[in-house]
C-alpha cells in the first residue's frame, strides 16, 4: 500500500503549504515589479526636471541677454535640481533595498519548495540561499574574477550610479554658478566645479556603498549557502 504522506520535511506536509507558498511568491514578485516601475519612473521624473531646467535657462539667458542677473537665475534653478536629484537617489537607494527583501523572500520559498521535491534542483536557474551571494545571483552569474574596476564600471551601469553622477555634475554646475555671481571668475569658477564635483562623486558613492553594506551586515540569514558550495 502507499504512504499516503507527501514527500518532504513534516513542517510542508500540510497540503495548504504549497498553495500559501505560492501566494506568497506571487506577492513578493509583485512588490518587486513596483519597486522596479517606481525605480525607472522617479529616474525619469529627474531626467525631465534636468532637461526642462535647461531648457528654461536657455531662454532666460536669451531674455536677459547673460547679464548680471542670469548667474543667479542658474544659482536659484540648479539649487532646485540638486535637492530633486539627492532625494531622487535616497529614495532609489531605498527601493533597491526592498527589492534586496523580495528577492531574499523569494530564495526561501525556493528553498521551500525544493525541500518538497529535492530532485527539481536541476531545474531551478536561480539560487535558494537567502544569503548575500544567493541573493545577487539573480542578476547573474557573478564574475569570474573580481576586481575593484570591475565593481566599479559595474556601479556606474546602475540607476544608483547614474544618478549619482548627475548629482555630481549638478553640484558642481551649482558651486561654479556661485562662484561667478559673487567673484566673477570663470576659472576659477571651472577649478570650484570640479573639485566640488568629484567630492559630492566620492560622498554619494560612498553613501551608496555604505548603505549596502549596512543592509549586508544585517541580513537575517536562515538557508545560507553550505560550505562545500561556496
Amino acid at each position: 500500500m502507499d504512504d499516503p504522506t507527501p514527500p518532504g520535511p513534516p513542517h510542508l506536509a500540510d497540503p495548504r503549504a504549497i498553495q500559501i507558498l505560492s501566494t506568497e511568491h506571487w506577492s513578493l514578485l509583485t512588490a518587486r515589479s513596483l519597486v522596479y516601475n517606481e525605480t525607472f519612473t522617479r529616474g525619469g521624473m529627474f531626467l525631465t526636471l534636468l532637461s526642462a531646467s535647461l531648457v528654461a535657462l536657455g531662454f532666460a539667458y536669451q531674455g536677459s541677454g547673460g547679464g548680471g542677473d542670469f548667474p543667479l537665475i542658474v544659482v536659484a534653478v540648479l539649487t532646485l535640481d540638486l535637492f530633486v536629484g539627492v532625494a531622487t537617489l535616497g529614495r532609489i537607494i531605498n527601493a533597491e533595498l526592498e527589492e534586496f527583501r523580495a528577492l531574499q523572500g523569494m530564495n526561501r520559498i525556493r528553498h521551500a519548495y525544493l525541500e518538497m521535491s529535492p530532485g527539481l534542483a536541476p531545474y531551478f536557474s536561480t539560487s535558494r540561499y537567502d544569503d548575500a551571494i544567493g541573493i545577487l545571483e539573480a542578476y547573474g552569474p557573478p564574475p569570474s574574477t573580481a576586481s575593484m574596476w570591475r565593481s566599479l564600471l559595474h556601479g556606474l551601469t546602475t540607476m544608483v550610479g547614474m544618478v549619482s553622477i548627475l548629482d555630481a555634475a549638478i553640484a558642481g554646475a551649482l558651486a561654479g554658478s556661485v562662484v561667478v555671481a559673487v567673484v566673477g571668475d570663470s576659472r576659477l569658477a571651472l577649478i570650484v566645479g570640479v573639485v566640488v564635483g568629484l567630492t559630492v562623486a566620492g560622498l554619494t558613492s560612498a553613501w551608496a556603498v555604505r548603505t549596502f553594506g549596512r543592509n549586508d551586515l544585517a541580513l537575517e540569514v536562515r538557508f545560507p549557502r553550505p560550505s562545500d558550495e561556496a
